[in-house]
């Protein structure tokens, strides 16, 4: 299938060479450059929705994925491994700051790695259909947002464009063998349970989040972005009520006024009004603050 066309925000960082730095890739809100044996990772403030990038960007938002990876790998790193070597952007654009890390190279498992503590979304979805997620059944009578009696693993493909799609851990199996399956699965699950205590603590729910490992040399390690609202669900816990879909601090207000307008989910992709980029904003800053108790 073709990538799907995209515009690009004016409000977010465009630039394809800074000061010596290759740019490596662009995917739909982190740009990669290239420096020896190490990458900076870019956290820009663009957004996405039904598989197109918007013409609008977050305020912020590149800079709160980026604190918030910051802050779980600290917290997470008794437990893995993982890639960060530096926040500091001395010598490169002040836009830079606050939103890039630079990062070891690790050859990148090709597998979405999914923790489900509840049941929504896609697994939802599913469950309806099947009874199971990804090839593991659930008991009968779940309402959408059901905490699960465990929490599963549920990996994906990753996809280039559209969407990841769910696999069993049988395929997986095959796509990256049995061994490093079963260690994924182990971590991943290990990982979420860690953060989702922590973060009920704080007064939010972890409903669902995916990671993503690779091999730095022989060592696996947690890369990428980690736990935030890009990849994760987060519920208030305080307004928890299973039997439907769940409020979040993501971007599900963008996606509620994109059906608003009734977008038909074609490019072009229209500009967000001020006050709903505003209020996704605050969202993801919310969730921030909430989580590890800083402001940015």
């Amino acid at each position: 299938m073709a990538p799907k066309p995209q515009m690009t925000p004016k409000n977010v960082l465009l630039q394809t060479e800074v000061r010596g730095l290759k740019l490596r890739g662009r995917g739909k809100v982190r740009d990669i450059y290239e420096d020896g044996d190490r990458l900076l990772i870019v956290a820009t403030d663009r957004i996405s929705a039904f598989d197109y990038i918007l013409a609008t960007g977050i305020p912020e938002k590149g800079r709160v994925l980026t604190r918030m990876t910051l802050f779980w790998l600290d917290f997470l790193r008794d437990i893995v491994p993982n890639h960060f070597l530096s926040a500091d952007v001395t010598g490169l654009p002040e836009e830079f700051e606050g939103r890039s890390m630079w990062v070891r190279r690790a050859e990148m498992v090709e597998v979405e790695c999914v923790a489900r503590g509840y049941l929504s979304g896609s697994g939802w979805k599913e469950y309806l259909q099947t009874g199971a997620v990804c090839g593991i059944p659930l008991p009968k009578g779940l309402r959408e947002s059901d905490a699960l009696p465990e929490p599963i693993f549920t990996p994906a493909t990753k996809a280039q464009t559209g969407h990841d799609e769910n696999i069993s851990f049988e395929r997986m199996a095959a796509m990256v063998g049995g061994e490093l399956s079963a260690r994924l699965r182990d971590l991943t699950l290990a990982i979420y349970r860690r953060a989702a205590d922590y973060a009920r603590s704080r007064g939010i729910i972890i409903a669902d989040t995916k990671f993503e490992f690779g091999f730095a040399g022989s060592e696996l390690v947690l890369a990428d972005e980690v736990l935030t609202p890009d990849s994760s669900r987060f519920w208030p816990l305080e307004t928890y009520k299973p039997g439907g879909a769940q409020p979040s601090y993501d971007k599900q207000y963008v996606r509620d006024y994109l059906e608003s307008i009734h977008w038909n989910k074609q490019p072009p992709a229209p500009a967000l009004p001020e006050e709903v980029a505003r209020r996704t904003s605050e969202k993801y800053k919310e969730a921030y603050r909430a989580l590890t108790g800083q402001e940015l």
